[in-house]
C-alpha cells in the first residue's frame, strides 16, 4: 500500500484530489479518530452522507453513482491521502498512527437514491440495475462463516519497470486476470508482456456471504418473497445476524454457478456491499405526524369522564368484520401493545411482551383475529401447526458450497414483532416443545452441525387452537386441548371460544353481518369516536407502546398480589396455569392497559382489567362466578358503569382474604 501513495502522491489526479479535499472539509473529525487508532493493520471505515456529497460537488456525486465500481476505490485511496495529510498537519497528535487501509462507506439515507429506480425490491433487480449504485432492503436469512480472501496486489513490468495494480474479479470466484500488455499510459507505448508480483504487496480481506430476502410484508398475495447474495468485506464482516433487518447499499454484480454435471452454468446476481444499515431498532417507529398525535390526545379528552367508553370505540375498529366478542378484542389488543421490559441488578430480563392462546370451536373466527393482528403489527410471520417443523420454526442448519451455515425460521424473522401459529394442535409435540425457551427467555439456543450460537426472538406468540374433540368445562385446559402445562404456562391469556347454541346471540350476530354487506357501500364516517379505520389503529398501538413506560401504583400492586394469593389457594384444577409466570402476566396486562388508556401511571382500573382478562381464561374462577363464555362477549352500552360493579364484587372478593392470616398481608 505505500506503493500507491507514493504513485498517488506523484500524480494524484483530479478525482482523488476533489475527493480528498471533500473529505478534509466535512469529516476531519472522522480522520482524526482514525488517526488516533492504536493499529494500523485494521481496516477502518470512513461514513459519508450521498446528500452531503450532492450539495458538495453534484458532478462527482452522479459520478460515483454511475460508476461505483471504479470511484469507490478512488474515494479509497482519497480517504488514505486525507488522512496523511491530516497526520502531517497535526503535528502536535503525539499518537497519530499512519492507517494503509480506509473504506468510504457512503449511506444514502435522505437522498434522491432512496427512489425508487435506485432502491427496487429484491424481487424486481434486472439487468438494467447492474453498474449503478444500488439500495436494497430485507431480512437476514442466512449468514456465512468469515473467511480470508487474496486482493488486490502490485506488479512490475520487467520491461520498463511501471508499477500497477490488479484486483481480483469475484465473479470469477475472486481469480486475478493479468493485462495482456502493460498499462503504463507513457508518450511511446511499452507493450511488454512480462509482469513480475511484488514481494509483500498482497493485501487480503476479510471476506462473509450473507442472503437477505425481501420482506413478505410489503409483497403481494401469492408472491413468492426472493432473497439475493451479499457480499461484505473488511469492517462489514460480523456486522448482521440472521434475522435481522437490513438496508444494504452496494454494487450489483454476478458470479458464476458452481460446476455441476449436466446443469447450464448460469450468472447467479448478488451485491457487493459498500455500506449496511441494521433497522432492527428503526422497524418498531411508524412516522406518526403530530397532527396524528394530537388527534389522539384530543380523543382522550373528549372521554376524559368516561374513559372506558373511549377505550371500546378503539376495541370496536379491532376486526370489525366479527361481531362482539369483547373479551378477545381487548385481549387481543393487550398482547400487541404489552408490558415494560424488567432487566435486574444481574442482567435477568423479564419478559415485556405477552402471549394469547385462542381455545375454540370451529367457525368462532379465530383465523380471523390472528390475520387482522399481522396487520396490525410492523413485522408479522403467520405459520399454520401442520406445516411447522422444529427448524421451520427456530433455525434450520442448510449446506451451502460445501459449508454449514444457519438460516432463519418463523419466530427469528418475526423478532421485535408477531409470530402467529394456526392450528398449534396439529404440531408434533418435540417440535412444540422448541419454542418453549423463545416464549420465555426470548432466544434460541442453537448446536446443529458445529454451529452453537444464541439467536434473538423477541416476539409476541398468538396461537389459535381447536379443542379435543367436544370441549369439557369439567376438564383442565391441558386436557381439553392437548397441549402441556409448560407451554399453557407461557401464554398469558388464554380465551375459550365455544359455540353454544344460542338463538339470542345468533339473530344479533346475522342481522350484524348482513348490516356489514350493506355497509361496504356506503362510505366510512372519518370521527375517531366512532370509527377507528385501520391504519389509525395501528399507530395508535405503535406510538403508545414507545411513548409510555407505565409504573405500577402501591394499590395496583397490592391488588395484583392478593388475586395471585387468592388464585394459587383455590384453582387446584388448573396447576399448570396457576404459576409464578401467572403473576407477571398479571403485571404486563396492567401495564398493557395503562398504555392503551394512553396514561403512564397502572391505577386500579388498570390492575382490575387485567384480573377480569385472566378470569376470562380461567377454566374455573377463584373471583367472578359467571365468567360465561367469550365468544358471546358483547360491547355494553355503558362500561364505566358495568365496571363500577364489577370493581366492588372483584374487591369484596380481595378484601374477604384477610381473613386467613397464613396469607393475608
Amino acid at each position: 500500500m505505500d506503493i500507491s501513495l507514493a504513485a498517488m502522491d506523484d500524480s494524484a489526479t483530479s478525482p482523488v484530489k476533489a475527493l480528498a479535499s471533500f473529505l478534509i472539509r466535512r469529516h476531519s473529525d472522522q480522520l482524526l479518530s482514525i488517526a488516533h487508532s492504536p493499529d494500523p493493520k485494521l481496516h477502518y471505515p470512513l461514513f459519508v452522507e450521498f446528500a452531503e456529497l450532492m450539495d458538495d460537488d453534484p458532478p462527482l456525486a452522479r459520478l460515483v453513482f454511475s460508476h461505483p465500481t471504479e470511484y469507490l476505490r478512488i474515494f479509497d485511496d482519497a480517504a488514505v491521502w486525507a488522512h496523511k495529510i491530516t497526520l502531517g498537519d497535526s503535528k502536535g497528535c503525539i499518537n497519530g498512527i499512519k492507517k494503509d487501509f480506509i473504506h468510504v462507506r457512503i449511506n444514502v439515507a435522505g437522498s434522491p437514491l432512496e427512489w425508487p429506480e435506485t432502491s427496487p425490491s429484491i424481487g424486481s433487480i434486472r439487468v438494467k440495475h447492474r453498474g449503478v449504485l444500488l439500495t436494497l432492503k430485507g431480512t437476514v436469512i442466512r449468514s456465512g462463516a468469515i473467511k480470508m480472501y487474496e486482493g488486490e496486489r502490485w506488479y512490475i513490468c520487467r520491461r520498463c519497470k511501471h508499477k500497477f495494480p490488479v484486483y481480483p474479479e469475484l465473479e470469477a470466484r475472486n481469480s486475478i486476470q493479468l493485462p495482456s500488455f502493460c498499462p503504463s499510459q507513457r508518450a511511446k507505448p511499452c507493450e511488454g508482456k512480462s509482469f513480475e508480483c511484488l514481494e509483500g504487496s498482497v493485501v487480503r480481506h476479510d471476506y462473509q456471504e450473507i442472503k437477505i430476502q425481501e420482506s413478505t410484508q410489503v409483497l403481494g398475495v401469492g408472491s413468492i418473497p426472493r432473497a439475493i447474495l451479499v457480499i461484505l468485506k473488511d469492517d462489514l464482516v460480523d456486522l448482521v445476524k440472521a434475522g435481522d433487518d437490513v438496508i444494504v447499499t452496494g454494487v450489483l454484480s454476478a458470479k458464476w454457478s458452481p460446476d455441476i454435471k449436466d446443469v447450464r452454468c448460469d450468472l447467479d446476481p448478488m451485491l457487493i456491499a459498500n455500506h449496511v444499515r441494521r433497522t432492527n431498532e428503526l422497524k418498531a417507529e411508524v412516522d406518526i405526524p403530530d397532527d396524528i398525535i394530537m388527534n389522539f390526545r384530543q380523543f382522550w379528552s373528549d372521554f376524559k369522564d368516561t374513559p372506558l367508553k373511549g377505550r371500546n370505540a378503539i376495541l370496536r375498529g379491532i376486526c370489525p368484520q366479527v361481531f362482539g366478542l369483547f373479551t378477545v378484542k381487548l385481549a387481543v389488543a393487550l398482547t400487541l401493545i404489552g408490558g415494560v421490559q424488567h432487566v435486574d441488578v444481574s442482567g435477568t430480563k423479564v419478559r415485556g411482551e405477552s402471549h394469547l392462546l385462542l381455545v375454540g370451536d370451529p367457525g368462532t373466527g379465530k383465523s380471523q383475529f390472528l390475520k387482522f393482528a399481522a396487520k396490525l403489527s410492523n413485522r408479522a410471520v403467520i405459520t399454520t401447526g401442520l406445516g411447522s417443523t422444529s427448524a421451520g420454526l427456530t433455525v434450520a442448519a442448510v449446506k451451502d458450497g460445501g459449508e454449514w451455515m444457519l438460516e432463519a425460521g418463523a419466530l427469528v424473522l418475526a423478532d421485535g414483532g408477531l409470530c402467529c401459529i394456526d392450528e398449534v394442535d396439529s404440531m408434533r409435540e418435540h417440535d412444540r416443545a422448541t419454542i418453549h425457551e423463545a416464549m420465555e427467555q426470548q432466544t434460541i439456543s442453537v448446536a446443529k452441525a458445529g454451529l452453537v450460537t444464541t439467536l434473538s426472538t423477541r416476539t409476541i406468540v398468538f396461537g389459535a387452537t381447536n379443542p379435543k374433540g367436544h370441549y369439557d368445562p369439567e376438564q383442565p385446559l391441558s386436557v381439553n386441548t392437548t397441549l402441556s402445562g409448560p407451554l399453557l404456562s407461557r401464554f398469558d391469556i388464554v380465551l375459550v371460544l365455544l359455540d353454544t347454541k344460542n338463538p339470542e346471540w345468533d339473530a344479533v350476530v346475522s342481522s350484524h353481518i348482513l348490516s356489514e354487506c350493506q355497509q361496504e357501500k356506503g362510505k366510512r364516517d372519518n370521527d375517531l369516536s366512532s370509527n377507528w379505520p385501520l391504519t389509525m389503529l395501528r399507530r395508535y398501538l405503535q406510538f403508545v407502546k414507545g411513548y409510555f413506560r407505565p409504573v405500577l401504583t402501591k394499590e395496583a400492586e397490592q391488588i395484583i398480589s392478593r388475586y395471585y394469593q387468592l388464585q394459587r389457594r383455590s384453582a387446584m384444577d388448573n396447576a399448570a396455569r396457576t404459576t409464578v409466570r401467572m403473576l407477571e402476566s398479571l403485571i404486563r396486562l396492567a401495564q398493557a392497559h395503562a398504555r392503551l388508556m394512553f396514561r403512564n401511571e397502572v391505577t386500579r382500573l388498570d390492575a382490575i382489567t387485567a384480573i377480569l382478562c385472566i378470569e376470562s381464561s380461567m377454566t374455573t374462577s377463584a373471583l367472578v362466578d359467571s365468567v360465561g363464555n367469550a365468544l358471546h362477549s358483547n360491547f355494553t352500552e355503558n362500561p364505566d358503569e358495568e365496571y363500577a360493579k364489577q370493581e366492588i364484587l372483584i374487591l369484596e372478593k380481595l378484601k374477604s382474604i384477610d381473613e386467613f392470616p397464613e396469607i393475608g398481608s
